[in-house]
């Protein structure tokens, strides 16, 4: 199986995502955890249907030391006890900021100051846009029909 469109080959496409790829270093070197960076970037993969993140996201925060009982039960975080109170509001954030078009209103104010109870404001600026990045990504991977299964940890980074 190969992509629709190969997106590091495209001049055009190569250049757009080569500055996405920068503005997410920024989110990577912020004070957001990065645990809870994977599990939002793996949360939003999951609603997307992004095989291609999610086989990224798996298997990177699985060499950074995250284990599989966490990864496993991310799409049913709600009813799992193994995230923290700050990690809950993130991934309710994340649903909310991900699932857009199915929430009239969009993210509402209970899923913010949840949130901001837990993250200060350049934690927040991080986490939304980590938010609004993973989406991204997820929308041309899906497009382009991006194949999943052949990443290795780090391969890109």
């Amino acid at each position: 199986m190969s992509a629709r469109l190969n997106l590091f080959e495209s001049p055009l496409a190569g250049k757009l995502w080569k500055h996405i790829i920068a503005a997410n270093q920024v989110l990577v070197d912020s004070s957001l955890p990065a645990a809870t960076q994977e599990l939002v970037k793996i949360r939003a993969s999951q609603i997307n249907g992004c095989g291609g993140c999610l086989d990224m996201h798996t298997k990177d925060a699985t060499a950074a030391g995250e284990t599989s009982l966490r990864l496993n039960l991310v799409a049913a975080w709600r009813e799992a006890t193994v995230y923290t109170e700050a990690e809950r509001a993130a991934l309710e954030l994340t649903e909310q900021g991900t699932r857009l078009a199915d929430a009239a209103g969009g993210v509402t104010d209970e899923a913010w100051a949840n949130a901001a109870k837990h993250y200060d404001e350049e934690q927040l600026a991080a986490l939304v846009s980590l938010i609004a990045i993973i989406n991204a990504f997820n929308r041309a991977n899906v497009i382009v029909q991006q194949p999943a299964g052949d990443y290795q940890p780090g391969q890109f980074g």
